[in-house]
């Protein structure tokens, strides 16, 4: 479990396609001790296994469905990626509860810059309009953001200067491909209320 805070935003060292599977290796700060083999760690807002690690970087299995599922597929050396270490149970949730599970995919179709905030607006596959709601949360690529508008296939999202720097936002372009992970306790509620439609 996560929070959406971004610890580091890690550069990709190498990805290597394997059988439809893929190993990512990635430089990052946050290797210390505190990163133990088998640990979890969020990139790009997906909860990977630490499988190698050395001073500076760690190494992660990504399976097929992973990469179907998420942004992953397209990482190239360079590339750079947000990454949070799990939350503990004493730490203060600062963001919103993350699991790492990306519901979906969406792009960025707009940027806009607003006084020090700078608008993204992202479109969001079919199934996930019913869970993004307006000033609700979302993670997007990992970051724990609040839901600025949202329409039918699109939504928006306010970036605050800190956010934009701290976070692999800064480097986006129109097109690229964000991952998506909706509220959780929003995602129980929506199956419960269907769950009683159609009963």
């Amino acid at each position: 479990m996560f929070t959406g805070l971004i610890e580091d935003v890690g550069e990709v060292r190498s990805m290597r396609l394997q059988k439809r599977a893929a190993v990512l290796t990635v430089g990052s700060k946050i290797t210390g001790a505190a990163m133990k083999l088998g640990a979890s760690i969020a990139v790009n807002g997906t909860c990977l296994t630490v499988v190698r690690k050395g001073r500076g970087w760690f190494t992660v299995d990504v399976s097929p469905e992973t990469l179907h599922r998420t942004n992953l597929a397209g990482l190239k050396p360079g590339s750079t990626v947000n990454l949070e270490s799990p939350m503990r149970l004493q730490d203060r949730v600062g963001g919103h509860l993350v699991t790492g599970h990306v519901d979906g995919v969406g792009r960025v179709v707009s940027m806009e810059k607003k006084g020090d905030f700078t608008f993204f607006t992202l479109t969001m596959p079919v199934g996930l309009s019913s869970l993004i709601v307006e000033k609700g949360s979302v993670a997007v690529d990992g970051i724990s953001l609040t839901v600025n508008r949202c329409e039918r296939r699109q939504f928006s999202v306010a970036i605050i200067p800190f956010t934009l720097h701290h976070t692999n936002l800064r480097a986006r372009m129109l097109g690229d491909r964000v991952n998506l992970e909706t509220d959780l306790v929003g995602k129980y509620v929506y199956a419960l209320l269907k769950k009683r439609r159609q009963a």
